[in-house]
């Protein structure tokens, strides 16, 4: 009974949402993803769409809302997929590459793709594996894993299935004390970089998801007493005060004192914030808005790339995330300056969809899409993708 009425209630939102001008941020009913399929396994997943499209029938109503929301209207989010659309590839013919290799260094080790899987938190929220089925994912197709502050498991858990050290995102939950006592798990964890967070600011609305939580027939109380209290009960925000530090530079000079850890800083969308990160000795820099759910400026991440590789220039690591959703998107980054980029949602989709296998089948159909784009291109390393194949239509 209880699964009718969330069934209804599903349909109920969908229905709504495929009239509204909301519908683009929810699966099957965007029109550029009109050809999505359910997918009845892993396998059957043709793109990253046929994930989407599978895991919204199987995610709670107000989860889903949680994943696929931006800030207000959602402009931004939209921004982030449709800023890829101005960027033209320039195939290069005649070139040996039948056997290309994706893989890059990041910070000395070697992956067999650029493709990291970005910080998402409370994953069982879209599967009861939560990130327990994405570490596991990571291990099986040997891909970096960076991991939430409000993750739903511990990051002691979370690095004994990956079997390697993770990357920790970090909140400023709990104030110093529970800055401190998170860097010290983290530490202990073997985690060799801790990414801080400064893109994800209040003040922006996210009407999806309040759309979303009001068509849900489920008592959300009975496991959210409020938002704050809801973080600082996850396993890696408990601890500290109340208190929720701001941002600011001189913040991220003394977070650079406090850990032996190197320090990345996701969320720089400008040119001076970059030259900034860079003259204060940040070990690297990810460029992000946020998936669209931290402000509403309504520009793509992919054109806050463009205009931070080139001062950047090689003095830090640089990442991007927001958006990618092809192999293509993929390379265009790495054209434009980016040594690696970050997907969230397309690997939450797989893991809504079918739990870990869906998470490998995400990131597999990724690096396919991307390998054949290196093909297709004419480039047969990653080193040999840069800025003159692309161009600004």
């Amino acid at each position: 009974m209880a699964q009718d009425v969330t069934a209804q209630s599903r349909r109920k939102f969908l229905q709504f949402l495929a009239a509204s001008p909301l519908s683009g941020a929810f699966a099957g009913l965007n029109p550029a993803n009109a050809a999505a399929e359910l997918a009845a396994s892993p396998a059957d997943a043709i793109d990253i769409f046929d994930l989407e499209l599978t895991a919204s029938g199987n995610i709670p109503v107000a989860h889903w809302g949680y994943l696929a929301t931006g800030v207000n209207d959602d402009s931004t989010l939209r921004a982030n997929r449709t800023a890829f659309e101005k960027y033209f590839v320039r195939s290069l013919r005649l070139r040996d590459v039948a056997d290309v290799d994706s893989s890059v260094e990041i910070l000395g080790t070697r992956w067999p793709t650029p493709i990291v899987m970005a910080p998402v938190g409370s994953q069982k929220a879209f599967h009861a594996d939560g990130e327990l089925g994405s570490a596991r994912a990571a291990k099986s197709r040997n891909h970096l894993q960076m991991l939430s502050t409000v993750s739903s498991t511990s990051i002691e858990e979370v690095t004994a299935a990956r079997e390697a050290p993770l990357w920790f995102q970090l909140y400023t939950l709990g104030g110093w004390q529970g800055i401190r006592a998170r860097l010290r798990r983290a530490e202990a964890a073997g985690s060799p970089v801790v990414v801080l967070t400064v893109d994800n600011v209040p003040g922006g609305d996210r009407h999806t998801l309040a759309r979303a939580v009001r068509n849900d027939s489920r008592d959300c109380s009975v496991c959210h007493e409020g938002s704050g209290v809801a973080a600082r009960t996850k396993p890696m925000a408990v601890g500290g005060t109340d208190e929720r530090l701001g941002v600011t530079w001189e913040f991220l000079d003394r977070l650079q004192q406090e850990t032996t850890m190197k320090v990345f800083v996701k969320g720089i969308v400008t040119a001076e914030d970059a030259e900034r990160c860079v003259e204060q000795g940040v070990d690297g820099i990810i460029v992000s808005n946020h998936g669209g759910r931290g402000d509403d400026s309504g520009r793509g991440t992919i054109d806050s790339l463009a205009e931070i590789a080139p001062v950047v220039r090689g003095r830090t690591t640089l990442m991007m995330d927001s958006g990618i959703r092809r192999g293509n998107d993929i390379f265009k980054a790495i054209a434009l300056g980016a040594d690696a980029v970050l997907v969230g949602r397309p690997y939450i989709w797989g893991l809504g969809a079918f739990g870990q296998a869906g998470v490998e089948r995400a990131l597999d159909i990724l690096t396919n899409e991307l390998r054949v784009a290196m093909q297709s291109f004419g480039t047969r390393t990653i080193a040999d993708i840069g800025r003159s194949n692309i161009q600004i239509g």
